[in-house]
């Protein structure tokens, strides 16, 4: 049998093996998927570089491309992911998980204090499609590529604008824990410059870094994110999405969402409304929460 023709013929077996379901796929078949080891993400002079790193081999397909929402693999269910942009990451042919199901890469969700690049979120594992989402500052230009020795997909995201560094306001709970005042601390991130405010609210839901993560925690409140935000007269009203209530705890999100908004010398008072538009103190100079953030 000529060698082409016996490769044609195992490849049949390993497909039939996996279509047919009567014969377990060998051990050096499974052995030769690529198994993502590593999610790496940095900033360098006008963009933002993220790398996927696999043992073995490079993941026979791989693809990115923007889209208006993230749904999860075979639930089909909305994926959240902080950004005003959203990437889709797609590998054919790869895994992200070891043989006894464990993740092989690390956190399946993190947050990056980068100008582009603020969250990587996993979307799916099944059938040997790994696929990622990837929340972004702004929608540009970007490539992708890969590298050998160690076998890395990069993706490469253009950031052609100009950033200003803000902070977004966590639970400190160390500070919290024993009742010692402020609750709250900030974690710088840059921003785009046009729209700061509304970036330090986007960097705040995407949540503190694997490296805060140690004392810092951010509290949604059972909210998913927020609609939009104006700022006129001093007043900055913050509309949320998803749900809204306080557990009946004294710290709730709105702890956290006005410090970061007052940091900015156009706003003196917040005004953060639930889901439906409701606040209890829509107009008048004072901050105003809505009735969900009471304790």
């Amino acid at each position: 049998m000529h060698m082409l023709s016996l490769r044609a013929f195992v490849a049949g077996v390993v497909v039939g093996a996996v279509v047919g379901g009567g014969l377990a796929i060998p051990a050096s078949a499974r052995a030769a998927t690529p198994i993502l080891v590593a999610i790496r993400a940095a900033h360098h002079p006008g963009l933002d570089r993220l790398v996927f790193e696999f043992k073995g081999a490079l993941p026979a397909e791989r693809s990115a491309r923007y889209v208006t929402g993230l749904v999860a693999d075979g639930s089909g269910l909305p994926v959240p992911v902080v950004g005003s942009a959203r990437l889709l990451v797609r590998f054919g042919g790869a895994t992200g998980h070891a043989d006894d199901g464990n993740l092989s890469y690390g956190a399946a969700r993190r947050t990056y204090a980068l100008p582009g690049i603020i969250q990587v979120v996993n979307t799916g594992d099944f059938e040997a499609v790994l696929t990622f989402g990837v929340g972004v500052a702004k929608k540009t230009p970007f490539q992708l590529y890969t590298l050998k020795n160690p076998s890395r997909v990069v993706i490469e995201l253009t950031t052609p604008y100009r950033t200003v560094n803000v902070k977004s306001y966590f639970l400190n709970s160390a500070n919290f824990n024993v009742g010692r005042k402020p609750y709250t601390k900030g974690a710088v991130r840059p921003v785009v410059a046009t729209g700061a405010a509304t970036g330090a609210l986007q960097r705040l839901f995407a949540g503190p870094t694997q490296g805060e993560r140690v004392g810092l925690h951010f509290v949604d409140s059972k909210a998913t994110g927020f609609s939009k935000v104006t700022i006129e007269n001093k007043v900055a009203r913050v509309y949320l999405t998803g749900g809204c209530s306080s557990g009946g705890s004294t710290f709730t999100i709105a702890d956290e969402i006005v410090p970061t908004l007052k940091q900015f010398s156009s706003v003196q008072w917040v005004k953060i409304y639930d889901p439906v538009g409701r606040t209890q103190r829509p107009t008048g100079s004072s901050d105003s929460i809505p009735v969900c953030l009471e304790p």
